[in-house]
């Protein structure tokens, strides 16, 4: 290439300021016409960019979803934007809400005696992977404490028996208010929880399984796996709901098995993905990806 030609040449690995959404609206209603014309208008009245938008009218039964991302102007009034929106949710008898989308979500994490899946968001947390705070790590043994410790993080240990559950899980609650968590996530936290705690935490809490599910719930499900000579194993990162493992899923991963694999081996494989499932389920709901409908969830990648 001449100079004459690289003058006017585009410059290679030239910096572009990316811009990037200031709130993620998120709706749910009946469907029906309009709504995306009554949004869109709502956001172009107050000067916002609309940066990523995406819809899903679920067949089932009729229920529209909608995630948007994007950015303020200059002369943005949020409480003349929430005032307006109100207008428009009303008319369509749809529930929304717009978080702050560069706001940290404050998450609590629980873990148990298996640290892989901590171990990777502490990482990942450390390292601005995910946009997230962490307030607060519970567990029932004191095995990561040390571990808490090295990031700062403040550590409660809450042991617990069946004549203790209910005293541990009302500590349990006050911590999670005492810390503004908006989120719990089971980072292979071994105890099920009781009834009234899943309900208290209902959309608030994100378990990890050790288990493609529904195949092989409950304990030692990788045995249970070699015990069947599957050819896949994988996890499943879901919601925590009263019934046991059986919330609404949000991600799920595989890996090949075969014969040769011994129980142990089939764990091994299965930490690396459940770390991965259940960061990336949290990627999800804290980016507001995530939209609950009934027993299954709308994904919006």
């Amino acid at each position: 290439m001449t100079e004459a030609h690289s003058a006017h040449a585009p410059a290679l690995g030239r910096d572009f300021k990316v811009q990037k959404p200031d709130r993620i609206l998120t709706l749910s209603c009946e469907d029906r016409p309009g709504i995306v014309h009554a949004v869109s208008g709502v956001l172009y009245r107050h000067g916002c960019n609309i940066l990523e938008s995406a819809q899903f009218s679920d067949p089932r039964d009729g229920r529209f979803f909608m995630r948007v991302a994007f950015a303020t102007g200059e002369r943005f009034d949020e409480p003349a934007f929430k005032r307006e929106f109100d207008g428009v949710a009303g008319t369509f008898r749809m529930g929304w809400d717009a978080i702050d989308a560069a706001a940290p979500a404050r998450i609590l994490l629980m873990v148990s005696r298996f640290g892989h899946c901590l171990n990777d968001l502490l990482f990942r947390h450390a390292t601005g992977n995910l946009n997230i705070e962490i307030p607060a790590i519970v567990s029932n043994h004191r095995d990561f404490e040390a571990l808490a410790k090295s990031y700062g993080i403040p550590f409660h240990y809450l042991p617990v028996t069946p004549a203790t559950k209910a005293e541990q899980e009302a500590r349990l609650l006050e911590i999670v208010a005492e810390t503004n968590s908006s989120l719990v996530v089971l980072a292979r936290y071994m105890q099920v929880l009781s009834n009234d705690l899943c309900r208290a935490l209902d959309g608030r809490a994100i378990n990890i399984h050790h288990s493609f599910l529904p195949s092989f719930k409950g304990a030692k499900p990788y045995h249970q796996a070699y015990d069947r000579g599957v050819k896949l194993i994988g996890a499943t990162a879901h919601y925590v709901t009263p019934d046991l493992d059986e919330g609404p899923i949000i991600d799920q991963d595989v890996g090949r098995a075969d014969h040769s694999l011994a129980p142990d081996d089939l764990v091994s494989v299965g930490r690396d993905i459940e770390a991965v499932v259940l960061a990336r389920a949290l990627r999800l709901h804290i980016e507001r990806r995530v939209m609950l409908a009934g027993r299954r969830t709308v994904i919006f990648r």
